[in-house]
């Protein structure tokens, strides 16, 4: 039997599916974090209570903070999920980049946007 090189177009259609919808989440995410960092849908006394101003510096720094590492961890998940349509679009979705090998689906349905299979990712770890 020869050796599959490539998803049919009906796993890809699967693979879009799952990588659209994940960009949807992504996507109401990132705007989420995006409001909160720009304090948007914000209720809060953070502007106008002085009093409480020099208490909460120190723990608003740390929370913009992480927010900003979320954010960009949120970005750089949507570019690796938009590549990802990319490559569904071009017919090389799910081709490990190292080896030139099928992805195992499990790990497609996991991580849709992987372009390494585990065994490549703990090879180049090494």
């Amino acid at each position: 039997m020869e050796k599959k090189t490539r998803y049919s177009d009906e796993e890809l259609d699967e693979f879009r599916a799952i990588i659209e919808e994940k960009l949807v989440l992504a996507r109401r995410s990132y705007k989420e974090l995006m409001d909160q960092l720009m304090h948007n849908n914000s209720n809060d006394v953070v502007d106008t209570s002085p009093t409480y101003k020099a208490l909460e510096e120190g723990s608003d720094a740390q929370t913009k903070e992480e927010l900003v590492t979320m954010a960009q961890r949120q970005q750089k998940f949507i570019q690796g999920l938009e590549a990802a349509l990319l490559r569904i679009q071009n017919k090389t979705y799910g081709i490990d980049r190292i080896t030139g090998e099928l992805i195992p689906k499990e790990r497609l349905r996991a991580v849709p946007h992987a372009t390494l299979s585990v065994a490549s990712k703990n090879a180049r770890k090494k």
